[in-house]
């Protein structure tokens, strides 16, 4: 019998466990406690072949030595590259089309926040002031979005529906239908100067961390109807310059910004971020696994394995995603 275990940091693991107990009937499912704790016998953790983890804590890998492959619930995979303890095992990241729509849905919703000019009419709103502004078209903007996987470019294609122009930039070459795209350190500014909202999708890798910062919001589109550039990061929080992100938006390098993610989260009280008024704040919720969903993909990757056949979605280390 093969043993699935699963270690969730922050989240109860009584749906999840359910859940997969469901799609696995066969198989022996486990789970601590979000705290590291396991509550079983210690030779059903030296049986694991599977760890379906978010955020492991890097101690638990030297109790596994039967393990096969690392499967992660989110489609991000910096929680584990980043440990230091971490075996030379598969590790396969989620593509699902649940956390797409999401995401897709997260993206829509802010990018629209701030061409109908969401921000300015909240502060007259507490003014209490009734005044029209001067609505900009989505034809008359430039939307750019950073990271071109499958996110970015299913973001891309609802944003074009609406009228908006795309703009793309990864690090390595891409053709997206609708979408002019750009790609290296070659190409970058020229990316920035057409855009006039950035939408931050790059996943956390040595060459990404601390990105967003002065270089690139001041290289970003000033002329625009909109009256400065905004960003929109719903990626990983390391890839935000914080004090250069925060500076920006006090000195009108950014008009405004939608912050899903940050370097520190819980994002903490003292951050200057919070009474921001050209700042929305979300707690890291753009795309959240679901237990409802996500297990079957799980389900499918052990059965793979176990039939011989190659996980889906396997991370390239050296790349980071």
């Amino acid at each position: 019998m093969t043993t699935v275990l699963l270690s969730l940091a922050d989240w109860n693991p009584s749906r999840w466990l359910a859940s997969l107990r469901e799609v696995l009937p066969e198989e022996k499912v486990i789970a601590l406690e979000p705290d590291g704790r396991f509550s079983g016998e210690a030779d059903e953790l030296e049986a694991t072949e599977y760890l379906v983890a978010w955020k492991p804590r890097p101690e638990l890998f030297a109790r596994l030595p039967r393990l096969k492959a690392i499967l992660s619930v989110g489609a991000g995979v910096d929680h584990l590259l980043n440990l230091p303890q971490l075996p030379q095992l598969p590790i396969a990241r989620i593509v699902d089309p649940d956390l797409t729509a999401r995401m897709v849905e997260y993206v829509t919703w802010q990018v629209l926040h701030h061409q109908r000019l969401g921000p300015s009419y909240q502060t007259l709103q507490r003014a209490s002031r009734w005044r029209q502004l001067p609505q900009p078209a989505a034809r008359e903007l430039t939307v750019g979005i950073m990271g071109l996987g499958v996110l970015g470019i299913a973001s891309a294609d609802i944003l074009i529906r609406l009228g908006f122009r795309l703009t793309g930039w990864s690090r390595r070459a891409k053709e997206v239908a609708g979408v002019v795209t750009y790609h290296g350190d070659g190409q970058l500014t020229a990316f920035l100067r057409e855009t006039d909202i950035l939408v931050c999708l790059l996943p956390d890798t040595p060459k990404t961390r601390g990105i967003l910062g002065h270089r690139v919001f001041s290289e970003l589109r000033r002329e625009g109807p909109l009256g400065g550039p905004v960003l929109i990061n719903a990626g990983r929080g390391k890839l935000q310059n914080e004090a250069e992100l925060v500076a920006a938006l006090k000195d009108g390098t950014l008009r405004a910004a939608s912050l899903d993610v940050f370097q520190e989260e819980p994002l903490p009280a003292s951050s200057p971020l919070w009474n921001m008024e050209n700042v929305v704040i979300t707690p890291h919720v753009a795309s959240i696994s679901d237990p409802a969903t996500l297990p079957r993909l799980i389900a499918r990757q052990v059965k793979r394995m176990e039939a011989g056949e190659p996980l889906q979605f396997v991370v390239d280390r050296a790349a980071g995603y």
